[in-house]
């Protein structure tokens, strides 16, 4: 009797924030995943900026320059459309609430 009475009247929340894995991989993981790839990505054109100025007409190093600049804006790009693809991943699977 004091068994049952004590199972219903004590209740403990659940102290994560996610439910589920999926959950936090999608919601938790990849957006801050994201920013870091954001913020790396912008030092990156910086230092893509400071190799051109150093490079003094080589080509090679001009190569260089481009290459690190094309490669931070595609991390650029693909930080800004993470939230897309996450929510896309979440109604594809269903995660979503």
């Amino acid at each position: 009797m004091w068994k049952n009475f004590l199972a219903s009247v004590v209740t403990i929340p659940n102290p994560l924030r996610y439910d589920t894995f999926g959950k936090l991989l999608l919601e938790g993981i990849i957006p801050a995943v994201a920013g870091l790839v954001g913020a790396l990505s912008v030092i990156m054109i910086i230092v893509a900026g400071i190799l051109f100025l150093t490079s003094a007409g080589n080509p090679e190093r001009i190569t260089t320059a481009k290459k690190a600049l094309i490669y931070a804006i595609a991390g650029i790009v693909i930080a800004l459309i993470a939230g897309t693809i996450v929510l896309t991943i979440e109604s594809i699977l269903g995660a979503g609430s």
